[in-house]
């Protein structure tokens, strides 16, 4: 049997084909007939390119259905396919071609001739345009083929999926996600959170990462349920199309944003079942306010890049605020110290987990693979955290001084490197600080080389032209030196402590 995501979503859909399952906001409707046909003749342009199984899509595009089922096609015709963040400069988009070797590029068709630049110096053979409309060389080109591919045979090892992480290196890592990956986190999410035909999903995420992508389509897919697509989140659009739908998904960002229209409320959630956060901590505040206004409980999870879904708090059942719930069926999850010693209830230490959602590994790093798992085969999440006497699982910090703005992931070192290479700059540090909006965002602390005039402005402007503007610091401060224990490490701890001081 075809283990293939596509396969499986096939054998689920065929007999509705008429059935509409997206919905595209002031655009046309997608049933499975049109989804199927049309990922047919995408998997034949990619085939009559010279791409084989296991090959590397790379994809850098607006928020469309066409992009949505670029992915799909992939997946059908046994390709790897790679998003990246339309937010992405040239810097980030040259290593991440250069160290995955695409055999085709879809970018936006206004940086086309950046791009081709990059791909030619990268090796990779092919670079095609896709717009947010859906128009571009690669869709003019695909209706140009055939409407029929048969699904290439996969097994549940195989590649589905390269997404980028950035490291504390500052060099991004591709976690290789398998189709067994994928799918049984789907499954897993489907059964758990009550996904249904007769659900419709107000989908507003971006889909270059796992929250959006996998975790929102795959959950509509795998049941049937019709998405209403959103290119982006817009709270006006959101407030409109609420009454229709039943399940929604986002970031802490969303619901702020939601809050903060006084509009708001009882009145466009009569039809709904669920709200899902994800991506970056919930508030404790935004938690109770939101429930307050709409008599509705946010339902937060917790995942990541590497193993999609962990954890969840429950569809029937106290979803405590402050809480990511419990693991999910067929996920286990433990605390375990420095020595990977498993600690008790309450006890706070490394969030450790396995199960078949776990990625495959590190894109040709199998050494840093390696270091991520404990001997006895549990991967280390990297968050701090624990379990208390409920079994709910509680995120009480993050190794490695990560950042989460927004429901994107900032690593500090990353942007210090951009940093201390202004000329001026002597060294810098990054810290995730507080952010109402966002939940968190990057602050820097500056130490200027002698003489240097520098200023926050100066800093900030220079950091935009380099990396995506999620990542750019909102606040620069100075100081003489950073401070430092005793075998050198700079003390970030001291310098969240003391930002607002400073």
């Amino acid at each position: 049997m075809n283990q293939s995501v596509f396969a499986l979503i096939a054998d689920r859909l065929a007999a509705r084909p008429d059935r509409v399952l997206i919905e595209a906001d002031g655009g046309a409707d997608w049933t499975w007939a049109d989804i199927d046909a049309t990922t047919a003749r995408y998997a034949r342009l990619m085939e009559s390119l010279g791409l084989g199984k296991g090959d590397r899509v790379a994809v850098q595009v607006e928020k469309s259905p066409e992009a949505l089922l670029v992915y799909l096609a992939c997946n059908r015709a046994g390709l790897v396919y790679l998003p990246m963040n339309t937010a992405y400069r040239q810097d980030e988009i040259d290593f991440l071609l250069g160290n995955a070797r695409p055999g085709l590029f879809i970018c936006r068709p206004e940086t086309e001739a950046e791009c081709q630049d990059l791909a030619a110096r990268n090796g990779v053979s092919h670079t095609l345009t896709l717009d947010g409309q859906g128009r571009g060389t690669f869709t003019a080109r695909a209706a140009q083929m055939a409407a029929d591919f048969a699904p290439v045979e996969c097994g549940p090892d195989d590649d589905a999926g390269i997404l980028y992480t950035s490291g504390t290196t500052g060099k991004p890592k591709g976690a290789v996600m398998t189709q067994r990956n994928l799918s049984s986190n789907a499954l897993a999410l489907v059964d758990y959170w009550g996904f249904r035909e007769t659900d419709v999903l107000l989908h507003a995420l971006p889909v270059f990462h796992t929250h959006g992508l996998f975790v929102a389509c795959h959950c509509a897919l795998f049941s049937g349920a019709k998405m209403l697509w959103l290119p982006k989140f817009d709270a006006a659009r959101v407030l409109a199309l609420l009454p229709r739908a039943t399940v929604m998904m986002g970031v802490p960002t969303f619901y702020t944003r939601l809050l903060a229209t006084p509009e708001f409320g009882r009145a466009q959630c009569g039809a709904m079942r669920l709200f899902v956060s994800g991506s970056a901590p919930l508030l404790e505040e935004t938690h109770k306010a939101f429930e307050e206004r709409t008599g509705m409980a946010i339902l937060e999870r917790y995942g990541m890049t590497e193993t999609g879904m962990i954890t969840s708090n429950p569809l029937d059942g106290e979803r405590r605020a402050g809480t990511v719930g419990f693991p999910l069926p067929g996920i286990e999850v433990r605390i375990g110290d420095d020595a990977d010693t498993v600690l008790g209830t309450d006890e706070v230490g490394v969030i450790q987990m396995r199960g078949p959602n776990v990625f495959k590994g590190y894109w040709g790093l199998p050494e840093k693979t390696a270091e991520e798992f404990t001997q006895d085969g549990w991967f280390r999440t990297g968050d701090v955290g624990k379990i208390d006497a409920r079994g709910y699982v509680h995120i009480v910090g993050r190794a490695k001084d990560l950042i989460i703005s927004g429901g994107f992931n900032v690593y500090p070192k990353e942007i210090e490197g951009v940093i201390d290479r202004i000329e001026g700059v002597l060294e810098s540090a990054v810290i995730g600080i507080p952010h109402p909006d966002f939940g968190e965002a990057a602050a820097a602390i500056v130490v200027r080389q002698p003489g240097a005039t520098l200023g926050e402005d100066d800093i900030i402007a220079h950091v935009k032209t380099r990396i995506a503007n999620y990542k750019v610091p909102k606040h620069v401060k100075f100081l003489p030196e950073l401070p430092r224990n005793s075998m050198g490490k700079v003390q970030k701890n001291v310098l969240r402590d003391t930002f607002d001081k400073l």
